[in-house]
């Protein structure tokens, strides 16, 4: 089936899934039961064409989805903070909200300067401490790459030796299993989902590694002489690399080609390290952060009914297409040929009647003229006639007057 569009993220025991503008966090509680909450999100796409344009809306979602995941994150981890009773009031409670957008924000941005940091800045760092005895700039923003590569997966495969972290791999495995299921087609149940690959093309890892890989290549071609013009450069780029990796993996996502599948390996074979095998509670919350923000049963219905017209289109184009043996070529044409003789015997029969109509139609015209000249002379004469007794009872009238006198 075509891709389903959802996506979405683990968070702290629970799922986040995403639906265009639609969201939901489905939370697993201490006490076991699963906390639902759904929301919808304002995004710049939304306000002006300019931001729908290709990169552009890549570099858009980009900064949403961290927007969003960091404060998704927040809201599961409130779950397992210690409560602490206390009253306050409404005033208090917006000057939390707003303290709490401003932490947000800050959060966000110290997460993304840190990567940079690290994911930027260091790679670059190294790799000129070989810039002595290389002097080639595409070997050494290869090398860069290459370093890169190796602190990010040094980088999953320390953390994943958290326990928190490490389930929220688990929940991470579940989130792909679920959108899996839905695509492959199923009905969304706990045992068809645990069938399902942990791993999924449109998958942020995915996306990370499609973003290093991009790198390597605008790095190796770009150079300043200028050390700071070639950092600066490299922390400006990243934006756009992300719009271009996004451009990417949402084709990815609706291809079945063999070429692009190949080009997405790499990135699925890093999912092993970021994705996890779930068990059936932590299923139980990926399916019901999906159903409640994507009716799956009705995106099943319209890719069903799209297969089937696909098939009779097939199969309608196979038959055509049909090799046929000389008799019934011979066949053919002598039906063809009939069936063109009839059709010029039916449009010549069609052609006599309406002559004939036409004929009918000209007679009755001319009945119809030689009536009016008739019905005119008729009224000539009565005309004439009229004028003539009024002249007589002129005379009459003459003739009375004068026997008066």
């Amino acid at each position: 089936m075509k891709s389903s569009g959802i996506g979405g993220q683990a968070v702290l025991e629970g799922v986040m899934m995403r639906n265009k503008s639609k969201y939901a966090v489905a939370v697993r509680k201490p006490d076991g039961e699963i906390a639902v909450t759904h929301g919808k999100t304002k995004s710049l796409a939304d306000r002006s064409i300019f931001f729908r344009l290709p990169i552009v809306r890549g570099i858009v979602t980009f900064v949403e989805s961290l927007v969003l995941g960091m404060r998704t994150l927040t809201y599961s981890a409130s779950f397992y903070e210690e409560e602490e009773e206390k009253i306050v009031s409404k005033k208090e409670d917006a000057k939390d909200e707003r303290k709490e957008a401003v932490q947000m924000g800050l959060t966000v941005a110290l997460s993304v300067v840190i990567a940079l940091l690290a994911f930027v800045v260091l790679p670059y760092g190294l790799s000129q401490m070989l810039s002595s005895r290389i002097s080639s700039f595409a070997v050494l923003g290869l090398i860069e790459g290459l370093i890169r590569i190796v602190l990010f997966v040094g980088y999953v495969i320390a953390i994943s030796y958290m326990r928190d972290i490490n389930r929220t791999f688990m929940y991470h495995g579940a989130e792909h299993k679920a959108i899996n299921c839905i695509e492959n087609g199923l009905e969304l149940t706990p045992e068809n989902v645990r069938r399902q690959s942990r791993y999924h093309k449109r998958c942020g890892t995915n996306f990370l590694f499609i973003v290093i890989f991009l790198s390597i290549i605008f790095f190796m071609f770009l150079h300043f002489d200028n050390m700071w013009l070639r950092i600066i450069s490299r922390i400006v780029l990243v934006p756009v690399i992300a719009g271009v990796s996004y451009e990417f993996i949402r084709f990815a996502g609706n291809s079945e080609n063999k070429f692009v599948s190949m080009l997405c390996k790499p990135g699925m074979l890093l999912q092993m390290l970021t994705t996890r095998e779930p068990d059936n509670k932590m299923i139980e919350v990926a399916i019901a952060s999906v159903e409640e923000v994507f009716d799956w049963r009705e995106y099943q219905r319209r890719c069903i009914a799209a297969v089937k017209s696909r098939a009779k289109l097939k199969e309608m184009h196979s038959t055509d297409k049909k090799h046929k043996s000389r008799a019934e070529i011979a066949e053919e044409i002598k039906r063809r040929e009939a069936e063109r003789a009839q059709r010029a015997n039916e449009r010549a029969k069609y052609i006599m009647e309406r002559e004939r109509r036409e004929a009918e139609l000209e007679k009755l015209a001319q009945d119809a003229k030689e009536k009016r000249s008739s019905r005119r002379e008729e009224m000539l004469k009565e005309q004439e006639n009229d004028d003539t007794l009024d002249h007589l009872d002129h005379f009459f009238d003459d003739e009375d007057k004068g026997k008066e006198k």
